[in-house]
């Protein structure tokens, strides 16, 4: 299977049609049918690795703020235990519990409602553990590899550039095409990293660029790429995608790794 890392920005792309749902809506027809998805959320953070292991997961609604037809959304997918007992037991070092409570969040159903809108997939989600250091993520992706075989669609979903406390919406919403120059130019340097495989930039992201603390005030946004780059081998092929810049400081910017056509 390929793997997927989706900048999925605002909770709002779940429910509008526009330029990155439109992509989502594509490769949900082009790629490999998954037999099941595991997705790294930038919006699931524990003290600890665990990994979704209902039946039934919730749709869980984290945000605010929003209008009254984001609340009513669902993505009633199952969940996989066989699964997730599967990814436990081949990574025993990461000692990854299993968790009954959590469920799916936005990072997972946003992109996932125009990519698989019958939720007749199961959907597993990965926490990030934020007491562990970045080369414990790019590890733990690493060993996540046999999913790939098993033909598990594995998803980092986040934003490469990410800063809330800078960004400027304006009367249409966050998906505006403005940029500050530093965002620009931390972006196209995480893209020249990725396209060169030069994971070890990327995972100390802050000698990338000057402005690097700038567009990573928090790692959790950051995270789930690194477990995408983990997951890819040199043969694979890497596809940009949604390569944009919204609201000044957050970047759309994805990319498909592997063959899929």
């Amino acid at each position: 299977m390929p793997v997927l890392f989706i900048g999925h920005g605002t909770p709002m792309n779940a429910i509008e049609n526009n330029e990155f749902s439109d992509k989502w809506k594509e490769l949900g027809k082009i790629l490999p049918r998954p037999k099941a998805i595991l997705c790294i959320s930038a919006h699931w953070e524990k003290e600890r690795s665990m990994v979704t292991a209902m039946e039934k997961p919730k749709t869980i609604h984290d945000f605010g703020g929003f209008p009254e037809l984001l609340y009513r959304q669902q993505y009633p997918s199952s969940g996989s235990p066989l699964l997730a007992e599967d990814v436990r037991n081949m990574l025993p070092a990461f000692e990854i519990e299993k968790d009954f409570q959590w469920g799916l969040d936005h990072g997972t159903w946003c992109f996932l409602k125009h990519m698989y809108p019958q939720a007749d997939i199961p959907v597993l989600q990965l926490s990030i553990n934020h007491s562990k250091k970045m080369q414990y993520h790019y590890e733990l992706g690493k060993q996540l590899s046999f999913l790939r075989q098993k033909e598990v669609l594995v998803v980092g979903s986040g934003n490469m550039v990410h800063n809330l406390w800078l960004a400027r919406p304006d009367k249409n919403g966050f998906n505006t095409g403005f940029g500050y120059d530093w965002a620009y130019e931390l972006n196209e340097k995480m893209k020249e990293a990725i396209l060169a495989r030069d994971h070890g930039s990327l995972i100390h992201y802050n000698n990338l660029n000057p402005k690097a603390a700038l567009g990573i005030p928090t790692e959790e946004h950051y995270i789930p790429l690194i477990y995408t780059l983990a997951l890819s081998s040199s043969g694979d092929n890497i596809e940009i995608f949604n390569d944009k810049i919204v609201a000044g400081s957050l970047s759309m910017t994805s990319f498909v790794i592997g063959t899929y056509t």
